[in-house]
């Protein structure tokens, strides 16, 4: 028997605007960009919503309705639902749909998409309460498999989330990690009894998310057909395949006329002639299957770039001077209880704006470069630092009008 886990991730930030210094202390809408740039939130969301999210929900609502074996997950940034619920309500329904079906399960996430549980416990565990929150009010589910942003992941999350109560937690299938071992099985983390750990397959979740258009590589043009074939090589050698990518995969990153939407379209089909294939969901795959072993990750994986590191968000000084200053404020920020101003700070803690930052431009410059909407990370950086500055005026101004005395904030260390 051989299973197919397939989770999207479905995320889009609240982008800061080119916030000036003169807007400081007179502009408090750091996310509002009326231009026709990638820096309208409202228009980035529309134009990704037509070319992926629609088509794509309605590609799967399809496969639902007509292979009764087909399940698969979603993992929804809590931004990104709030954003659909406000702007876009047929979308949000459109995925609302899908999950009503009974046959889409539902991942445990920051609501935030933010990397806190690196910088504040307390914090990255509010973000966790608010998404399980939202969720469970647009869709009727609790989450039991918990997905960290960005997939990043070590031994001491996998305890916080056996601890909370989590049946299972993703991770990046990296070679270095599993050493001579599989991602095609399921796994516990170490010193850990109860939860499970599942493995995305980077190599075949890469050839659909990276490398499916490329003319240039090796096993274009890709077919179904041909995928499953390469899924199958595993029979024998694994109980599941995980594949776990971006949802904007399908008509954003790789667009309509690759073909993308035609080859999820015919892959439930072609997997399931093979008469051991099924589909499961990740507590489906967590319940079905038995650890095979345990996998030791002492320092932070993610799913980014050649390293799997957190270098992406933390690499460079102005990325670490960024996270500094902002989890600095968490005490001052919430002792103002000032529900606004707190979720304007929580929408600045993103990982995406950190991101931006980045200034590799090496091996994953280019990745880097493609999905950053500012000129350059510094652009980034300064509209970061001045929407920041203005919430540090807010939290004064709050604080000393209530009387409450200004904490003497030192950076919080990473865990």
């Amino acid at each position: 028997m051989l299973s197919l886990c397939l989770y999207f991730h479905v995320h889009q930030p609240y982008r800061i605007k080119r916030y000036r210094v003169f807007d400081v202390g007179t502009d408090h809408e750091y996310f509002n960009d009326g231009s026709e740039t990638d820096l309208n939130n409202e228009r980035v969301l529309r134009k990704v919503a037509m070319k992926s999210y629609i088509p794509a929900n309605e590609t799967l609502l399809y496969l639902l309705y007509n292979h009764p074996e087909f399940r698969f997950a979603f993992s929804f940034s809590g931004v990104f639902l709030s954003q659909l619920e406000k702007q876009f309500p047929d979308v949000l329904q459109s995925f609302q749909d899908l999950v009503k079906t009974g046959r889409v399960e539902l991942l445990a996430d920051t609501y935030h998409h933010s990397l806190a549980f690196f910088h504040s416990i307390p914090e990255f565990e509010r973000q966790v309460r608010q998404h399980r929150w939202i969720v469970s009010r647009l869709f009727g589910q609790t989450p039991t498999v918990f997905r960290n942003t960005e997939l990043s992941y070590n031994n001491s999350l996998a305890k916080w989330a056996e601890k909370n109560g989590y049946m299972g937690i993703m991770a990046e299938g990296w070679d270095p990690i599993l050493g001579w071992r599989s991602p095609n099985f399921v796994y516990h983390p170490k010193d850990c009894k109860n939860i499970r750990l599942l493995l995305k397959n980077y190599r075949l979740s890469d050839d659909v998310a990276f490398r499916f258009g490329q003319r240039s590589w090796a096993g274009w043009p890709m077919t179904a057909p041909k995928y499953v074939q390469w899924i199958n090589a595993h029979h024998g050698n694994g109980q599941t395949v995980n594949l776990f990518m971006d949802y904007e995969t399908f008509g954003e990153h790789q667009w309509e006329d690759t073909g993308i939407f035609h080859f999820l379209a015919e892959l439930p089909r072609e997997f399931l002639k093979h008469p051991d294939n099924s589909f499961k969901t990740p507590t489906e795959t967590i319940c079905d299957y038995e650890p095979v072993g345990e996998i030791d990750v002492p320092q932070t994986l993610t799913w980014a770039d050649t390293e799997r590191d957190l270098s992406a968000w933390t690499g460079n000084n102005i990325q670490q001077a960024a996270l500094r200053e902002i989890y600095a404020l968490e005490k001052d920020i919430l002792a103002t209880k000032d529900l606004r101003l707190i979720e304007d700070w929580r929408r600045l803690q993103t990982s995406d704006h950190f991101y931006y930052m980045c200034t590799k431009y090496f091996s994953d410059g280019d990745v880097h470069k493609y999905f950053n909407p500012y000129d350059t990370p510094y652009d980034a950086y300064i509209a970061f630092m001045n929407a920041l500055y203005d919430i540090k005026l807010r939290v004064q101004n709050k604080l000393i009008h209530t009387n409450v005395p200004l904490s003497a904030q030192s950076p919080v260390p990473t865990i």
